[in-house]
């Protein structure tokens, strides 16, 4: 039994396929929940979600909620970062950015949650209460969300940099320059973080230095976020597609686009269990063999999905512009579950302790459980 067991691990690193680490059960601290960007929540939710809460915050939310300790992190368009109590939905605080807050999603860590703006201003915020610690300015608006590194925040910018900043301090370790606009959030593996871009690369910068460890020529324009699966990683592109990349071999492997519907892929997928899951904006979501590309189902919305799917004890959590926060089953792709919010979730969804938070562009923060 040990002879075989060291042999499928053998395999496993062969391959390049590892289990992703799901986020914590009882929090979500960053944009796609862990450093992966894997989309996997580590909680029990119930079969059919009630309603127990909603915010009105104001203005529309984009940004996509972050959960630690039972507060709720999230942007609004008007600028604020507000803390809303988990199991209330009460508010704790608000911090003014000052101006627009558009798709950064806040990234929370021990001290201080960040968060960019359209200004191109990075903020630490004091979790107990609101106040500001430090900004660092960009040259450019940042749409990117702020991912934790050991002692660091990286963040890219449309002024075509990655930015490592001193997550005490707001000082400036280095910056990595670009061809293009940064809009996609970085996710790590192992001592680099990856990067796809409006250059049309996926990029490998090293965490330490800043410096490039290697690039992959993805040819198309890119606003979604990778996710890792051990030597292999997985986005769209605005060029109809979604790509499948070997980082050993430094090649795609694959390319999927629906054949019927030429649209974008703005979403960041999920991964689990072999399987890529990435909304589209030809208003499908999409399940996709990540070994081979090919498509295992497709589930039809009303209107394009820009919001990225979360999953969760086999089934799947992804909002619509159509208005409708979606519950797919995993393997089937079978609807288990819907609710009208009555306008568009771009955000998406963040679950954990039992719970799934996301805004809607009419303004109003929803906690279901």
């Amino acid at each position: 039994m040990r002879v075989i067991l060291i042999l499928l691990t053998l395999v496993s690193f062969a391959t390049g396929s590892q289990t992703p680490a799901p986020a914590r059960g009882d929090e979500w601290r960053q944009f796609r929940g862990n450093p992966s960007l894997t989309g996997i929540a580590a909680t029990t939710l119930p079969q059919t979600p009630k309603l127990l809460w909603k915010y009105e915050t104001g203005d529309h939310i984009e940004s996509s909620a972050a959960i630690a300790n039972g507060v709720v992190y999230v942007g609004v368009g008007n600028g604020d970062l507000i803390a809303v109590d988990l199991a209330t939905g009460k508010l704790r605080w608000k911090y003014s950015a000052q101006t627009f807050i558009g798709e950064s999603s806040p990234a929370v860590g021990p001290d201080a949650v960040y968060i960019g703006d359209l200004d191109g201003i990075l903020h630490a915020v004091n979790i107990r209460d609101g106040k500001r610690l430090w900004t660092y300015k960009t040259d450019a608006e940042i749409k990117s969300s702020p991912i934790l590194v050991n002692d660091l925040v990286i963040i890219g910018s449309y002024d075509t940099h990655l930015y490592a900043i001193e997550a005490r301090t707001g000082k400036l370790r280095w910056k990595h320059a670009t061809e293009g606009m940064v809009h996609a959030t970085p996710a790590v593996q192992g001592d680099v973080v990856l990067v796809a871009g409006c250059d049309e690369k996926l990029r490998a910068i090293r965490i330490a230095d800043g410096t490039l460890a290697y690039e992959i020529v993805a040819g198309a324009y890119t606003g979604s976020s990778p996710v890792v699966d051990g030597n292999r990683v997985y986005f769209g592109t605005f060029s109809d597609e979604v790509l499948g990349l070997d980082l050993r071999a430094k090649k795609i492997l694959w390319r999927y686009e629906n054949r019927d519907r030429q649209f974008p892929f703005y979403s960041s997928a999920a991964f689990l269990n072999g399987r890529v899951i990435i909304g589209g904006r030809d208003k499908f979501v999409h399940a996709l063999d990540a070994a081979t590309g090919k498509a295992a189902w497709t589930f039809a919305t009303r209107a394009r999905v820009d919001s990225s799917p979360v999953i969760a004890g086999g089934v799947i959590y992804v909002g619509s512009n159509d208005g409708h926060l979606y519950a797919l089953d995993f393997n089937s792709g079978q609807k288990r579950w819907e609710f009208d919010a009555g306008a568009a979730l771009s955000a998406s969804p963040a679950i954990a302790a039992g719970r799934i938070v996301i805004g809607s562009q009419d303004g109003v923060l929803y906690c279901f459980g």
